[in-house]
């Protein structure tokens, strides 16, 4: 079995950024696997809405957000970093969360200071728990990876810029506190401009990650390499898959509406310009056909033999 969370260590520990797009479900996950990314983002929201329907407020629960991490990593062949949320919970939940995401083979996960139920970072209205309470999770988690996969990736979050009274210095005050106690790398949510990320790489004392989440949120669009520059090691592109999906469906749909035949034969047309192979290649279908050859009776094969459809072989 890979070790994925050894794996994205190597990464970090190289120089250059580490890029990693959004997804919310194995088939996103699968087209950015295709392209070549060397790490892959789960984002919370994106799962929350494509999987249950309700948007990034607390809905989704462990259960529902490990079994898509589990599923994205089988599909793809590259370290998953996987939204936790807050850990579902105080410290002892947050013992359980880390397990789980553990035994469920990601690289990594980042656990945020929120109180239940939690919100999208970029979103108004965000509680944090008190300073020393957050620390105590972080420490939990750091303990817990440890004991159960120490090349496990954790990543400590804090939303204190982003509440009512919050201020950018008690988010960095926290982060460091966050590494002290374990944490592999601190991630501010919601510095509001360029002065704000060069503060945070100034001042937190180890690697950062930039939450790039374009005009849905409050964190600036900023040049790649002016982050690196200023200390970032891990951007994340949390919802590219969601928005592109959303936005790429409702364009179609909307053309299908008023054709269905013309709408069909452009999306017909659209895919087969892409260099991913058949649908059924890029399901990895031979590969199930390979398995059949391999394990099961020679005339099991003779179910191919005058039958109609695509060779999936």
């Amino acid at each position: 079995m890979t070790d994925y969370g050894a794996a994205l260590r190597e990464q970090l520990d190289s120089d250059g950024l580490l890029v990693c797009p959004g997804v919310h479900d194995p088939l996103t996950a699968a087209v950015a696997d295709t392209v070549g990314f060397d790490t892959i983002y789960m984002t919370g929201y994106g799962t929350s809405l494509s999987k249950i329907g309700y948007p990034d407020a607390g809905f989704i629960t462990m259960p529902e957000m490990i079994e898509n991490a589990a599923n994205i990593q089988e599909r793809i062949d590259v370290p998953l970093i996987a939204d936790s949320d807050n850990g579902y919970g105080n410290a002892t939940n947050v013992i359980r969360t880390v397990r789980e995401y553990i035994k469920a083979g990601v690289a990594g996960i980042h656990i945020e200071d929120q109180t239940f139920p939690k919100r999208c970072g970029h979103t108004k209205g965000r509680q944090v728990i008190p300073h020393d309470e957050a620390v105590g999770k972080i420490a939990a988690a750091a303990d817990t990876r440890d004991e159960r996969g120490s090349e496990f990736v954790l990543i400590a979050r804090t939303d204190a810029r982003g509440t009512g009274d919050g201020s950018l210095g008690e988010a960095i005050d926290r982060v460091n506190d966050f590494l002290d106690v374990g944490a592999d790398v601190a991630f501010v949510e919601g510095p509001t401009d360029e002065d704000e990320l060069r503060r945070i790489g100034r001042e937190v004392d180890g690697r950062l990650v930039y939450n790039f989440v374009g005009d849905l949120g409050s964190s600036p669009y900023v040049d790649l390499s002016a982050l690196e520059k200023w200390g970032f090691d891990i951007v994340l592109f949390p919802i590219a898959a969601t928005l592109s999906t959303i936005a790429n469906v409702y364009a179609d749909f909307s053309a299908f509406a008023d054709d269905p035949v013309a709408a069909m034969r452009k999306i017909d047309d659209s895919f087969n310009e892409q260099p991913v192979g058949s649908l059924h290649e890029f399901s990895q279908f031979p590969e199930v056909v390979a398995w059949e050859e391999q394990y099961l009776p020679d005339e099991e094969q003779e179910k191919y033999d005058g039958s109609l459809g695509d060779d999936v072989a």
